[in-house]
């Protein structure tokens, strides 16, 4: 996937203000119309300048797409960072009028097809009143939140327009709680923390997508949680007792006999807890000593002689 340049294909530079782009949009728009343009790409430019407008004229978009793309250049293999856009706190949600379908997939990569979920845009009016945009961001926990619950405290980071009418990012704390048995994906609602309503209008509310950090043991699918471990040929050989690390605490797991590398265990209710918990899946991984002694080549031997094993047997060799 290419990085696209959205200041490139715009034609305005990185400190260009939001009327500066709002400018340039609409005269090259007028240009690359397909209605009424003879360029040969036209549509083709058309749709690169309405993706490129649609993050640029929106500060949050703008903000978090300057974070992540001033060291590339158009044209340059790319993949975001999972954590890209941790802490950016978006106002509403979903596009402006924009044919999504259009988008290319490094736009959906960032944003999504529906902007940020799209779910939680809404705003109320009575009268002069207005109720607040809802707002939302991701944040990162650790695993162990998600079993135990926790209290956190997060910085966020949103854009509210300068007098020289460029976007500026501004940070605000919060404590937030994590609740016992949070999953990936699911959001926390804290309520009227969005954007201030007008008149008396509430303020919206504030959504958090949970994420997980990355684990040096662990990965998670739902509520399932998986460890690969460790263990010596003989215990996988003959079984044994092993103490298996969880994020609740360690559990003594009794390995079988003739197990092999790759053999996945169950821990029944060890996953992430709900009403209905997950599992926790133990898959072992055979790892063998080194023969980097005289010792442990003899013992090797003697191991090749007592057994006569042939692991290719099955393919006729």
């Amino acid at each position: 996937m290419e990085f696209k340049d959205y200041y490139e294909v715009m034609g305005v530079k990185r400190d260009a203000t939001q009327d500066e782009i709002k400018r340039a949009y609409r005269k090259l728009a007028r240009k690359y119309h397909p209605d009424v343009s003879k360029e040969a790409d036209a549509e083709a430019r058309f749709k690169e300048l309405g993706e490129a407008y649609e993050v640029l004229k929106d500060p949050e978009k703008r903000a978090a797409y300057d974070q992540l793309g001033a060291n590339w250049k158009n044209g340059q293999e790319f993949r975001p960072p999972p954590d890209w856009d941790q802490g950016f706190e978006f106002q509403g949600g979903g596009f402006t009028g924009a044919d999504t379908a259009q988008f290319s997939d490094f736009f959906e990569s960032l944003f999504g097809r529906e902007g940020f979920d799209g779910a939680y845009s809404r705003q109320t009016q009575r009268g002069f009143h207005s109720r607040g945009e809802d707002s939302h961001s991701k944040i990162l926990i650790d695993l162990e939140d998600a079993y135990q619950g926790a209290k956190r405290t997060f910085t966020l980071k949103h854009t509210e327009l300068g007098p020289d009418g460029r976007p500026q990012v501004q940070e605000r704390r919060l404590n937030v709680t994590i609740p016992k048995g949070v999953r990936q994906g699911q959001h926390i609602r804290l309520a009227k923390q969005g954007s201030a309503g007008a008149g008396k209008g509430d303020a919206g509310d504030l959504y958090l997508e949970v994420e997980f950090q990355p684990h040096r043991l662990y990965h998670v699918e739902d509520r399932d949680v998986f460890i690969n471990l460790p263990v010596a040929p003989w215990e996988a050989a003959l079984g044994a007792t092993i103490e298996v690390p969880t994020p609740a605490g360690p559990v003594g797991l009794k390995i079988p006999a003739d197990s092999s590398s790759g053999r996945k265990l169950r821990l029944k209710g060890r996953g992430i807890p709900a009403k209905t918990p997950g599992d926790l899946y133990v898959v072992l991984q055979v790892v063998l000593p080194k023969a980097d002694t005289d010792k442990a080549r003899a013992a090797y031997e003697a191991f090749e002689k007592a057994l006569k094993f042939n692991p290719r047997a099955a393919l006729g060799s």
